[in-house]
């Protein structure tokens, strides 16, 4: 299910993909295919477009130097996979959360760099997110939701409206249903926990950080936890991934008292604020 912290950007998603369909061409062969690559990257970035103008998008933070290190590791694991190259981008929102977009953008809420009790839980979401991106979660949502469209506004079509301004209007009217789905999110933990592990950050972080997030008393819900599968499935699903891979997971350690710690800059927010 779509949480609320992340609204705005699937408005900005929904407005972006309008802008790909028109680019397409409403009558062109093209627009019952799958997207590619390049309408990812144009979507990515039509996203990012959208962020910056709201001023969201902070360019400049001493929270980047925490943040830099292990996404600089992440990106070496995880690039092979996905024919984009990975950026990674504070936004400035109070709900610890993290997002990833087509194209290869990667957004990390500074609230959740305050959030974190160590490197290992935000290694954990970053892996999390990239592996969305890696397995294209986002475009075949979206695909999905174009066919179930395409089906309700065939009759409408022949009346006048294009189909991009009705697929705006279907899209907006229902972001609630914009979430990915049980297997989505449990794959994404999985590849997770593995790019984690190839980068050399102990994947535990990424149990730890849910663990975390089930004590916290959280007026948003941050985008990395969903409604299904629930935090508990997430991590019996984590341990046995980890139990029928001891080549890769017995070498780390289970014990969040092992982690390491991570050094965030107290007054960071309030810099962004002035």
């Amino acid at each position: 299910m779509l949480k609320t912290a992340s609204r705005r950007l699937f408005i900005a998603l929904c407005v972006a993909i309008v802008a790909v369909l028109a680019s397409i061409g409403a009558g062109s062969s093209r627009a019952s295919e799958t997207f590619n690559l390049s309408d990812e990257q144009e979507i990515g970035q039509q996203v990012f477009n959208a962020l910056k103008g709201k001023g969201e998008i902070v360019s400049s933070s001493p929270l980047y130097e925490p943040l830099q290190p292990i996404a600089a590791a992440i990106t070496r694991t995880a690039q092979p996979y996905y024919g984009r190259p990975f950026k990674f981008y504070l936004v400035h929102e109070p709900s610890p959360n993290a997002f990833a977009t087509p194209g290869g953008n990667v957004y990390v809420t500074d609230s959740l760099l305050y959030f974190v009790k160590n490197t290992e839980e935000l290694a954990g979401t970053i892996c999390h997110e990239v592996s969305h991106t890696i397995h294209h979660d986002s475009m075949a949502l979206i695909e999905k939701e174009r066919r179930i469209e395409r089906r309700e506004i065939g009759a409408a079509v022949l009346l006048g409206p294009s189909a991009a301004h009705i697929l705006a209007i279907t899209l907006i009217g229902k972001l609630h249903s914009l979430g990915y789905s049980r297997e989505a999110e449990s794959a994404a933990d999985l590849t997770g926990s593995d790019v984690c592990a190839g980068s050399g950050y102990n994947p535990w972080g990424l149990v730890w950080l849910f663990q975390d997030f089930d004590k916290a008393d959280l007026s948003q819900m941050p985008q990395i936890l969903s409604d299904h599968p629930s935090n508990a499935h997430r991590v019996q699903a984590l341990r046995q991934h980890f139990r029928e891979k001891p080549a890769v997971f017995a070498k780390f350690n289970a014990d969040p008292k092992s982690a390491k710690p991570i050094a965030i800059p107290k007054d960071a927010t309030e810099q962004f604020l002035r």
